[in-house]
């Protein structure tokens, strides 16, 4: 007898581009230490380029905002009568005060602590003390809030201080596509923490850029994820913008035994209602079985939104590094936000994000995150200093390098970067900053 198959073709997965020619920009220690090196950071990208200014979910009415804090500067995001985001620079335009103080909350105007100017959701001046009293003309409906661009994509509001700035998918080219099939806007942010951390924001996001240290701050990651670049595709975009797939469900070529199935790739495997035993001999084969498994179990245990993905994505991890410093990691469940910032007034530490984002399931009350199970709910927002609490044990040993790396690119001994091929990344990273700050973007 023989079986229909009924399910459409999954397309196969897209050639990789070709790569960015490098010039090999020296990478010095200078740039991660020097004020002037960061205020030219600051001048010529940071207010040039799209930013995430927090989770749209935190916006469902007209009047609730948002703030965030970037370098020196405040901006406030407003949710509209028409649905729509507005962002402003969170200042008074009388005096100067800082308009909003706290994080997020609801309005109907806002008012100025200072001398109680009112401004509508829309930033126009709607009210003043004694408005008689101005030479120029009475401000309301006259004075506004200073607005920037803003837009809403894959569950994330999105601000650029430049008023020349292209849109934003023009900008995120050509990766927005790419999320799609991940439904990003439907999800949950079930982690939500900040750290300030004793390293310039770069050691960070050069770490994102390449999975070299996989094996030394990493290895037990090799169960179960492919992180030999030899079996690693990297793709490098024209935009800056970068993305490397990991294979995931499988041991990898570095792997103690590249045969027999370890922790925790038995437990995935059970999970699905695959024998581990089965594997043995033959570990690598489990990466296809639980794509098969996940296809064919996945809608009728509430995971609907498995009907959207590749079988690539069903098991693989899709690493962006988008420029200048974001970092998302895409899985069947749930994906990763990490994003060091510039501190406001110090080249030598920065603030540093990470939330963590899962599909709503059906009868699941909460979910793993990388600091172990968490309500499937929207997460308080934790802030603390590095060191005072985990930030997931992955970015532990991430950041368990990032201050003693600090401290050795101040040394005269440093000179240059002396990278691998599968560092490519960590050089196109450094030469799209350069160009910034030398005028050719």
């Amino acid at each position: 007898m023989s079986v229909i198959n009924t399910q459409p073709p999954r397309p196969a997965v897209e050639p990789s581009p070709p790569p960015p020619i490098l010039r090999g920009d020296p990478i010095t220690g200078n740039r991660y230490t020097s004020r002037d090196f960061m205020a030219l950071e600051w001048e010529r990208m940071w207010t040039r380029v799209w930013h995430i200014g927090g989770w749209a979910a935190d916006l469902p009415q007209p009047g609730d905002y948002i703030t965030h804090a970037i370098g020196q500067e405040s901006i406030l995001m407003v949710r509209q009568e028409d649905g729509s985001v507005a962002a402003f620079y969170n200042v008074c335009p009388h005096r100067g005060n800082r308009l909003v103080h706290g994080d997020l909350g609801h309005a109907k105007v806002f008012t100025c602590s200072y001398h109680s100017w009112q401004f509508d959701r829309a930033g126009t001046t709607c009210r003043v003390q004694d408005p008689d009293d101005f030479p120029q003309g009475n401000p309301c409906g006259k004075v506004r809030l200073s607005a920037i661009k803003c837009e809403v994509w894959g569950g994330f509001v999105w601000f650029n201080m430049d008023p020349n700035a292209p849109p934003l998918r023009q900008f995120l080219d050509p990766v927005a596509p790419q999320f799609d099939k991940y439904s990003m806007d439907g999800q949950v942010r079930v982690l939500y923490l900040t750290a300030e951390v004793n390293c310039n924001w770069k050691i960070i996001h050069d770490n994102f850029n390449e999975s070299y240290h996989l094996p030394t701050l990493h290895p037990e990651l090799s169960t179960f994820i492919e992180d030999a670049y030899q079996d690693t595709m990297f793709d490098l975009y024209a935009s800056g913008h970068n993305r490397m797939r990991m294979k995931g469900g499988l041991p990898s070529l570095r792997a103690h035994s590249v045969t027999d199935v370890a922790q925790p790739l038995d437990d995935i495997l059970r999970t699905w209602d695959l024998d581990p035993t089965s594997f043995q001999g033959h570990a690598r084969d489990a990466r296809q079985a639980l794509q098969q498994q996940k296809r064919r179990l996945g809608t009728g245990r509430g995971f609907a939104h498995y009907d959207l993905l590749d079988d690539d994505q069903l098991t693989d991890y899709h690493h962006y590094t988008l420029f200048p410093n974001v970092s998302l990691t895409m899985s069947a469940d749930g994906f990763q936000l990490l994003r060091p910032q510039p501190h406001p007034t110090d080249p030598e530490k920065c603030i540093f994000d990470h939330w963590f984002m899962v599909p709503v399931v059906p009868g699941q009350t909460e979910a793993m995150t990388p600091v172990g199970p968490r309500p499937l709910a929207e997460a308080e927002h934790e802030i603390f200093k590095h060191g005072e609490q985990t930030l997931g044990f992955v970015a532990d040993q991430d950041l368990s390098i990032a201050v003693g790396q600090q401290l050795g690119l101040r040394s005269r001994g440093f000179k240059d970067a002396y990278l691998t091929g599968q560092e490519s990344r960590v050089r196109r990273f450094h030469e799209m900053i350069n160009d910034y700050i030398e005028g050719r973007r």
